[in-house]
């Protein structure tokens, strides 16, 4: 099986520059679990990218196989290398790629009972064996590559612990990125402060340590292996302490990602808690009033991304000026994405230092942004208008709000059904839909309390008041549920019915009956009368109560 071919997409930008070292590299191929050479193509795809923040954590952790990463969120900072070492940096990520895909090609290679495929250590034996052999490959470097077979191992694994997909190809132009492991050496330490020994020498361990320089208030600089020095934003306080980092290249930005495990946030000792009830029009309803949106593009940067994507449209196939204007429509939506993603990670950590508790509602949000085209047989309806929902579900970032507190809260977040949670007036509890107004207003039928829906609804989350509605006495914010009548949404409810009582040595005429008390056996004693047809059954209790009957 050979490798893929380069991936094409929308918004690829000239990777011209930096490839010229690598017109000639020839293919690598996997013959009968060993590295060959097999022709003069290079072929592309690439290895997994950033994991930056939550909402990349889904996509990349069957790429990556971290199981950790759902709860690991790397500090991210935008790169500024210089033109050579940009081209360092694409070949780099190249190398990367390809070996990625030639350990996906070298899996595919076996089937069940043929044998168990070779594994990270057997990899790198042949991947050494192949850069002896061969002067291209032996001109990249060992460690990126290493790692591209490191984060591929990971990756299987994931796919058995934790659920993951098979591990797939990598395409250029779409995955650009490389990892690279700390080159300084620190001495490591135990939890307790005292020095962490090799059990078997005894020796201090030493540990990889990113190299990491501060240059003044707003830059620093790292080493990347063969770039030397490259500059980065710091946007934080501190220097990022990691032993290892990963560059990616995306819509025509470097990102350097230092894997780092934030500690929780310090919970409050308030014991407030919050609700809270997402939305379109209100992204994050809060229920002490307050009314959160996330923010997005312009009005006129949404002209400039119709524009582009216009001008796109007309121009020839593939032709430059397709790919350049793609390219600056991608650049805008990533500047929505950067606003979003700063948005959720602000407000989540504004929640998790403020209330002792936040309680979301339960929303299954890959199906709500499902798509409605339907199939062939039965095809959908109102295709275009539920896409337009679903777009405007996605740009809210709900999924990324809810775990990113639960990251800086954990154990300090709960979801509550949603259902009833907008009908349920949060005064009396009554549940009518026609309290429901308008998308914004909400008038209950029944006490006539007045309030915003959202807001209405976000109290009754706070309460923990969600689901199918039971008979309870207590409402959701306080007062007392009237039983002057059933709501129109609620579901038939079963009736119970009254059994008549007997008394202590009365006889009943029944077949196969056995005699139990209302609250368990009272051991009833049963005598049958063979001349009275059907038998007749005496019930004597020892304690006096309701008795019941039940057939056997």
């Amino acid at each position: 099986m050979n490798a893929r071919s380069r991936g094409t997409g929308r918004g690829k930008p000239n990777h011209r520059q930096g490839e010229t070292d690598l017109e000639q590299v020839r293919q690598l191929r996997f013959d009968g679990g060993r590295l060959t050479v097999a022709g003069d193509r290079w072929s592309g795809g690439s290895v997994a990218g950033v994991v930056t923040h939550t909402s990349d954590v889904g996509r990349w952790c069957g790429r990556l196989g971290n199981v950790l990463a759902r709860f690991t969120v790397m500090a991210r900072f935008r790169m500024y290398p210089t033109s050579e070492q940009a081209g360092v940096m694409l070949g780099h990520c190249a190398h990367a790629r390809y070996v990625w895909n030639l350990a996906v090609e070298q899996h595919a290679h076996w089937y069940k009972g043929r044998g168990a495929a070779p594994g990270f250590a057997e990899q790198c034996r042949q991947l050494t064996e192949a850069r002896r052999d061969n002067a291209w490959l032996a001109a990249g470097n060992a460690d990126v590559q290493q790692q591209a077979l490191k984060d591929f191992a990971k990756a299987k694994n994931a796919m058995f612990t934790s659920g993951f997909g098979e591990p797939t190809w990598r395409k250029k132009f779409v995955h650009e990125g490389f990892r690279v492991i700390g080159t300084d050496r620190v001495p490591e330490f135990e939890a307790d402060g005292s020095p962490k020994l090799n059990a078997r020498t005894g020796r201090q361990v030493m540990g990889r340590s990113v190299v990491v320089h501060k240059l003044n208030r707003r830059w620093a600089r790292v080493k990347v292996p063969g770039c030397g020095w490259v500059r980065f934003r710091l946007t934080r306080t501190a220097l990022p302490a990691a032993k290892t980092f990963r560059v990616t290249y995306r819509n025509g930005r470097w990102h350097i990602a230092f894997a780092i495990v934030p500690g929780p946030v310090e919970a409050p000792d308030t014991g407030e808690v919050i609700g809270i009830d997402r939305g379109v029009n209100i992204t994050a309803a809060l229920s002490d009033g307050r009314k959160l949106n996330c923010p997005q593009l312009t009005v006129k940067e949404r002209a400039q991304v119709r524009k582009h994507q216009r001008r796109a449209a007309r121009a020839p196939k593939a032709s430059e000026q397709k790919s350049a204007e793609y390219a600056k429509a991608a650049r805008l939506k990533a500047r929505e994405a950067d606003r979003r993603k700063d948005w959720c990670e602000k407000t989540s950590t504004m929640l998790a230092r403020t209330f002792s508790r936040v309680r979301f509602e339960k929303l299954n949000i890959k199906n709500m942004t499902r798509s409605a085209r339907g199939s062939t047989e039965q095809p959908g309806k109102q295709v275009k208008q539920k896409a337009g929902l679903n777009r405007a579900i996605l740009a809210q970032g709900w999924g990324l709000l809810r775990r990113r507190t639960e990251h800086k809260a954990p154990g300090r977040v709960e979801d509550v059904p949603a259902p009833y949670t907008s009908l349920r007036c949060s005064a009396c509890g009554w549940i009518d839909k026609n309290s429901r107004k308008s998308q914004a207003e909400f008038v209950c039928s029944f006490c006539g309390f007045t309030c915003n829906a959202d807001e209405n609804a976000a109290t009754n989350v706070a309460a923990g008041q969600g689901g199918i509605p039971r008979p309870r006495r207590t409402a959701g914010a306080g007062g007392v549920t009237t039983a002057t009548g059933r709501s129109n949404t609620r579901e038939p409810q079963p009736v119970r019915v009254g059994i008549p009582l007997f008394q202590e040595g009365e006889d009943v005429k029944w077949s196969k009956a056995y005699v139990a008390g209302e609250f368990g056996d009272f051991g009833a004693d049963i005598t049958h009368f063979p001349n009275c047809p059907p038998r007749s059954v005496r019930c004597s209790s020892s304690e006096p109560g309701p008795v019941r009957l039940r057939n056997l």
